[in-house]
């Protein structure tokens, strides 16, 4: 088809892309994976025969992981898109980047437990809903500690920097709900697996606080809805007790909502709502708020916001929290 050069040259660049701004310094493995694939044709008409919201790179590693049942090199990715092409196609039209990375619980703490409490959570692109546990957890900012109850709960680190209010106690959560178009359910061992297959090849204590955040869950699995959070979401807030302060957040989703104005109809309901909202997503997601932040942003990081009001830069599997020092502007 007379696209196809041009196709292959954009999906080159977005893995190019990729092992810059994403893998570079993170993953020395995919970081060299991805610009590998870059200049292989054979993968990149793999890629370029799927619907484009299927070529991201997160996924073509995700579902070549859970396939060879370790990440791929390029010699084992050429082979696999050769001799075993349907087979990881079918994975990447079924599945999606549902990464659930329960230690970005460590930077919207602070924020939970500075409201009033009891807490009502709904978390919208829930996943397998590890990130509505956060009362369950223990972390370590450094100076400041919190123990789970749990000895054989995770315990998340996450480095702190700027004037963090942070908490010396778990808020106290009475009512949880996750919504999510294809919820991932955290008693079956094939989604945990792809779970896992998500995490980068060099991130063992991600995939050892995932296994841990598991353990918790499957004791008592959080309820996640299947639903659209452009018409699901009104019903479900109505089920939150009306005694507890309700919490809409999201981490890493939005982006993957489109257009604009979709995203500006999920704001609307939410503010509209009695419902305090967190945000944590690229800055590119929510620019009017990005542009208010009184700290430039530093490479790859996630905005994290409530109700529209920028608070700190968050590391993307809530490793970091650089909370915002000075006013923010108007």
């Amino acid at each position: 088809m007379t696209e196809a050069p041009d196709e292959l040259a954009r999906v080159a660049r977005r893995y190019r892309a990729f092992a810059a701004d994403e893998a570079h310094g993170v993953s020395p493995h995919y970081e060299r994976l991805t610009l590998e694939i870059a200049d292989s044709g054979v993968i990149l008409r793999f890629l370029i025969d799927l619907p484009a919201p299927r070529r991201q790179p997160n996924l073509l590693l995700g579902a070549a992981t859970l396939v060879a049942g370790r990440p791929p090199d390029i010699a084992s990715l050429t082979d696999m898109v050769t001799s075993r092409a349907d087979q990881l196609r079918a994975l990447m039209l079924r599945l999606t980047t549902q990464t659930n990375e329960p230690a970005r619980c460590a930077v919207l703490l602070p924020l939970l437990a500075a409201l009033p409490q009891p807490l009502a959570l709904i978390e919208v692109g829930a996943s397998a809903g590890l990130c509505l546990l956060p009362d369950r957890y223990g972390y370590d900012w450094g100076e400041t500690r919190i123990a789970p109850s749990d000895p054989t709960a995770p315990v998340f680190r996450c480095a702190v920097t700027g004037p963090a209010p942070l908490p010396s106690a778990l808020p106290r959560v009475v009512w949880r709900a996750g919504l999510d178009l294809n919820p991932l359910d955290v008693a079956s061992d094939e989604d945990v697996a792809w779970l896992e297959a998500l995490i980068w090849p060099e991130q063992e204590d991600r995939r050892r606080n995932l296994r841990a955040a598991v353990a918790v869950a499957r004791r008592d699995p959080p309820r996640v809805v299947r639903g659209d959070l452009l018409h699901d979401l009104v019903a479900l807030m109505a089920e939150a007790p009306a005694d507890a302060t309700l919490v809409v957040f999201h981490t890493a989703v939005l982006a993957y909502v489109s257009p604009h104005e979709a995203r500006q109809c999920f704001v609307d309901a939410v503010r509209g709502s009695r419902a305090v909202w967190i945000s944590n997503e690229t800055p590119r997601v929510f620019p009017d708020i990005a542009a208010r932040a009184s700290q430039p942003a530093p490479d790859w990081r996630f905005l994290l916001a409530v109700d529209g009001e920028p608070k700190a830069w968050t590391g993307p599997h809530g490793q970091s929290l650089e909370w915002f020092s000075g006013r923010q502007v108007k």
